[in-house]
């Protein structure tokens, strides 16, 4: 079963009876296979451009450091930032405060590219969770919920397979538990281990909201896992939140281990279009084409 992907004119398109089996089981891990977005230049084996840029960001639904809910200021940011990949944290879709507005068409909308969506938490009357935008071929994609030590808001990590220029990259989104007892983060990143091993050897990166600062138990339970692209690549401490005034890193860029990719450099733009900054960063493969073919035709 696919499932529901926004893209770039969707808005235009009739939902009917399709909509329906796309959005059937939308608690359960989903996965499929979808072809470029349209409007792109790009599809699956032509040569991409030398270099790509990747960005994590809390957008807060839309709602910047004026109370505002504004999605176009979001997009502008993401296109002035030139981002080729963009995880996405607290999208709505058809919730009460955002006036029942499907964000992630919108966001596919104004910038043009692939949004991929699924909700983990009923919110409002409406959708709540991680969002992902790609201007890359999704070669297939899925949705993790991951496991609640106690109630509270349920978590979950998207991953998409993207083609870019022949190779394949696993990109991971989340949004971790915000509570001081960092007992549900660690749960977390020990789940993120058995979806990384789901994957083989395929090259991730991974951006996110991780409500840990480095140095804390997450932080270096993640480090375990991956390098933090911003110490590999960024200038300065890199604080996210808040965003008139940033005196904390949470936000992150994590590469795997021994990818073929090298972390040209990383920043944060100023912005108060949310209560985050954003983390972008510009990559470029290394070396031989040579993973991540062997699982292309699997539900993952």
């Amino acid at each position: 079963m696919f499932p529901k992907v926004t893209r770039r004119r969707c808005l235009a398109v009739a939902a009917s009876a399709l909509a329906a089996a796309l959005c059937a089981g939308q608690h359960s891990a989903a996965s499929g296979t979808i072809p470029s977005p349209q409007g792109q230049a790009a599809p699956s084996g032509q040569a991409a451009a030398s270099t790509f840029r990747v960005m994590t960001y809390n957008i807060h639904h839309g709602e910047g450091v004026d109370g505002r809910v504004d999605i176009e200021r979001i997009a502008a940011l993401i296109r002035g930032e030139r981002a080729d990949l963009v995880a996405l944290q607290e999208v709505d879709k058809g919730v009460e405060r955002t006036g029942g507005r499907d964000l992630p068409a919108e966001l596919a909308s104004l910038t043009g590219m692939t949004c991929l969506f699924r909700n983990n938490y009923a919110f409002q009357g409406g959708e709540y969770g991680n969002a992902i935008l790609s201007r890359f071929p999704v070669r297939r994609w899925t949705n993790t919920l991951l496991r609640m030590l106690r109630p509270g808001e349920q978590r979950g990590v998207l991953q998409a397979v993207v083609d870019i220029g022949g190779r394949d990259l696993l990109f991971l989104a989340t949004h971790i538990d915000y509570r001081p007892d960092d007992a549900e983060r660690l749960t977390n990143v020990k789940q993120f281990r058995e979806v990384l091993a789901e994957y083989g050897k395929m090259p991730a990166l991974f951006g996110g909201d991780f409500n840990d600062a480095p140095g804390s138990r997450t932080y270096e339970a993640m480090a375990a896992l991956f390098e933090d692209v911003w110490v590999k690549a960024g200038d300065g401490v890199g604080f996210t939140i808040p965003s008139r005034e940033p005196n904390k890193r949470i936000d992150f860029l994590w590469l795997s281990h021994g990818a073929p990719l090298r972390a040209i450099r990383a920043w944060v733009p100023r912005s108060e279009a949310s209560d985050h900054l954003p983390v972008v960063a510009e990559f470029a493969w290394t070396g031989a084409a040579t993973a991540g073919r062997a699982c292309a035709g699997s539900d993952r």
